[in-house]
């Protein structure tokens, strides 16, 4: 048994619900599966939870929420700051949890899954501390209060950090939380949880119910006592999410698809460009809704772009994710693996030129679900390659004439959640930024800022995590007139 069960099944947590401050058995007997990516093993069983399960959970919320929402911003931080310092001391634990339920490399999940999922508990304390709940204008107060019971549901992709991404906002404005995991990646959910107990939290601020979307999902969706739902996940989900709550007029925010673009301009250093800009499309192995899949490239440049990738791709190491020299482990599940092996066949069909990859399982690996990291060129943006979203390390490098072509491409698409571009000359640099329509535009590769708001626009979704904006979606505005 590997660690993360080792620990999960000594402290009786795999077949419970943490509901109230309590862990609870569930009130159904439907199990769900964890495979490991890996091997296709089914190494644990779990419950899923029932309507029975969700009004509990709401239950233990809406209570906790009449003393959680009246503390003081210092109190609030006060647990969230043991909850980043256990997060911390249990980090190889909660890294080996990912490799196993989602297929991440160990290395990747140590140096990105766990270190960026802790950063945002830190970032909502940060701003917790900052943060004007009451401002003044003129004789009115405008008062930031928070909305009331949050429902959050949270992807396979990268479990630990979309959790984090929501629960500790959510918790530092002074609302009160119920969580749905995947049900393809739980493991990580209770090892959290276990923590949020352990850091003081009053009983019923966090609960947790795992279950599937059609149960539990739209059982929090529609509830009448839960106030918010935030969702990460495909479009298609978020839709449903949306259409199951507006019936009781709930606040929606919504992260989810995306096909972003990476326009290199003329006068970029390509080598530093392409190499870089496969990197990125394949971090997580393109599992990230805002992986730049659509590398938009100088058509002169085309010959000299392609060697520069094909040399980038060769470098990607695809195996074991235990492995230490692993840079790529497994993709997370078998309809994501059967999803990115069609999507390989229809560029293949549609003509695009195959730079790199292809279909089937890379070379010595003949069991588990891995995947050729495939870069496809000459790749028009009609083409579905161009069009859909893989959700795998599939890269499609789309060539243009004119700078203004290449703004046209990056936005001919149903999404806008994240983009790049890169060039020498800033002004120019900016200027391509401004025009493309994206919650999120990176330049020239910078740094990762958890504090830089994160959302789509179009059928990515709406509303925004990270930092401050990522707060402000849990709270409400109230004015108060002849305050002062």
């Amino acid at each position: 048994m590997t660690p993360p069960l080792e620990h999960l099944s000594r402290n009786g947590r795999l077949d419970r619900f943490f509901i109230g401050g309590e862990w609870r058995e569930p009130r159904g007997t439907a199990k769900g599966a964890v495979v490991n990516p890996a091997t296709e093993e089914v190494v644990v069983r779990f419950p899923l939870g029932n309507g029975a399960d969700v009004d509990a959970a709401v239950s233990g919320a809406r209570r906790a929420f009449a003393g959680w929402s009246r503390t003081r911003p210092e109190y609030r931080a006060g647990p969230l700051d043991r909850l980043q310092e256990l997060l911390e001391a249990r980090s190889e634990l909660l890294a080996q949890c990912l490799t196993l339920e989602m297929g991440a490399a160990i290395g990747y999940a140590r140096t990105a899954q766990v270190p960026l999922a802790i950063a945002h508990v830190k970032t909502a304390r940060d701003v917790l501390t900052t943060f004007p709940f009451v401002e003044q204008r003129g004789h009115t107060a405008v008062t930031y209060e928070p909305i009331g019971v949050c429902a959050l549901i949270t992807p396979w992709n990268w479990p630990l950090y979309q959790i984090t991404a929501k629960v500790a906002p959510a918790l530092a404005a002074g609302c009160t939380v119920v969580l749905k995991p995947s049900e393809l990646s739980p493991l990580s959910a209770l090892l959290f949880a276990e923590v949020i107990e352990e850091a003081g939290f009053p009983g019923g601020v966090f609960n947790l119910v795992n279950g599937d979307g059609p149960c539990v999902g739209a059982g929090l969706a529609s509830h009448a006592n839960v106030d918010m739902i935030s969702i990460t996940g495909s479009t298609r989900a978020g839709i449903a999410v949306a259409q199951a709550a507006a019936p009781t007029v709930k606040r929606v925010a919504q992260e989810l698809g995306g096909k972003s673009p990476n326009v290199i301009l003329p006068d970029a250093d390509f080598d530093r460009a392409v190499s870089l800009g496969i990197a990125a499309g394949f971090r997580n192995l393109g599992q990230s809704c805002s992986a730049p899949t659509r590398m938009i490239v100088p058509r002169a440049q085309l010959a000299e772009i392609e060697s520069i990738a094909e040399r980038a791709a060769d470098e990607i190491v695809v195996g074991d994710p235990l492995l230490e020299t692993t840079t790529h482990g497994a993709i997370a599940n078998r309809a994501q693996f059967d999803r990115i092996q069609t999507m390989i066949g229809v560029g293949i069909s549609e003509g695009a030129k195959l730079l790199a990859g292809g279909p089937g399982r890379p070379g010595g690996l003949n069991a588990g679900l891995y995947v050729k990291p495939t870069i496809f060129s000459e790749v028009r943006t009609d083409m579905r390659i161009a069009q859909e979203e893989i959700f795998g390390p599939v890269l499609c490098i789309i060539p243009y004439d004119t700078v203004d072509e290449a703004v046209a491409i990056a936005n001919d698409t149903v999404y806008g959640l994240g983009a790049h571009v890169q060039g020498k000359d800033m002004e120019a640099v900016k200027d391509v930024a401004s025009r493309i329509r994206a919650g999120q535009v990176h330049l020239n590769y910078p740094a990762w800022d958890p504090h830089a708001p994160f959302g789509g626009f179009k059928q990515s979704g709406n509303g925004r995590e990270y930092g401050l904006e990522g707060m402000l979606e849990y709270l409400e505005v109230k004015s108060i007139l002849g305050y002062f």
